[in-house]
């Protein structure tokens, strides 16, 4: 080989490394493939909490077909506004998430001074579906039917006591809500998430808790608590021979909705992705099973109309809160 050609060899391989080279460089510091690192889902309330048991519920799933580990982190306090506060500040690149609920909604009208706003803040990542609620009491209590837990606590006003997953929770409102449909006086006891309010219950420290279907169906066995009416305007698939709690207060219903947030400004493409993969998991045999376990009906909405539902939904909560009367403590 002649050192004329053996030049011209060495120049284009030194061309070709550097355009490769360049290319790498300019992949790794502006078009970033998403996901490449961990990615955490705040659950702004205690471990055992309705938004606890959900997320773990889909977490190892999701991390494997996002090709990534997902991180369930609990940030409990002030109703779900802590946790929720966190992602709301975070980097708006899909790798801080939120287990959200009616309460992220309720927040915006029960907290007038919120350092979020619960609609401008957030961003649509994931919907998963719905829950209806499970009003109940310990079977040391004589009410055996709603009516009958209404008359008692109406002759002693003052003196029965619901407990919540804390002040903003859906827990809390739906209590709340039905307090003053019935027009009963109940003491709420606010506690750091759903199974600390189910434990004060069985401690009778609480004559009563709403839980969402989540929380409450692994109790519906249980000799300690009786179910006596189901939150939703018609009877629940998931206790069967339990009434709507509408029978007996005209016009109460309350339900929630379940999916994950991101930090507005989150590229749509992410979540995007993030959306395709929780439709993908709600439609595998094993999910589904432990969405009805947990008494979830699984929806399926693109990005773009679960931030339609979440402005209306804020409209609706909002009128709620003003009907129940509630405040945060």
């Amino acid at each position: 080989m002649n050192t004329s050609l053996a030049r011209q060899i060495r120049y284009f391989l030194v061309l070709v490394t550097g355009v490769i080279l360049s290319s790498l460089g300019h992949s790794a510091l502006g078009a970033e493939v998403w996901p490449s690192k961990l990615i955490k889902i705040v659950v702004p309330f205690s471990p055992g909490s309705v938004q606890d048991a959900l997320a773990r519920s889909f977490s190892v799933e999701l991390g494997q077909a996002l090709g990534q580990p997902v991180l369930v982190e609990n940030r409990a306090g002030a109703g779900g506004t802590v946790g929720t506060g966190i992602v709301a500040k975070s980097a708006p690149d899909g790798y801080t998430l939120v287990m959200a609920a009616a309460s992220h909604n309720i927040n915006g009208t029960l907290f007038p001074k919120l350092n979020f706003d619960p609609i401008k803040d957030f961003t649509a990542a994931a919907y998963i579906g719905t829950s209806s609620y499970i009003l109940m009491t310990n079977t040391e209590s004589p009410a055996k039917t709603v009516a009958e837990f209404v008359a008692l606590a109406k002759a002693k006003p003052g003196q029965f006591n619901y407990a919540s997953a804390g002040n903003g929770s859906a827990s809390h409102l739906a209590m709340a809500y039905f307090d003053s449909m019935a027009g009963i006086d109940l003491v709420h006891i606010p506690t750091k998430g759903t199974g600390d309010a189910i434990t004060e219950l069985l401690a009778d420290r609480a004559q009563a808790v709403i839980a969402a279907n989540v929380a409450a169906l692994p109790f519906a066995t249980d000799s300690r608590i009786r179910f006596l009416g189901v939150s939703s305007e018609k009877p629940s698939p998931f206790v069967p021979g339990v009434p709507p709690i509408g029978n007996s207060i005209k016009g109460y219903a309350f339900d929630s909705w379940f999916g994950l947030l991101a930090p507005a400004g989150t590229p749509k493409e992410v979540t995007n992705k993030i959306s395709a993969e929780m439709s993908k998991l709600l439609k595998q045999p094993e999910i589904i099973e432990r969405m009805r376990r947990q008494g979830i009906e699984i929806g399926s909405l693109t990005p773009n109309e679960f931030n339609q539902l979440l402005v209306k939904d804020f409209d609706r909560m909002a009128n709620v809160v003003r009907i129940s009367g509630a405040k945060a403590e």
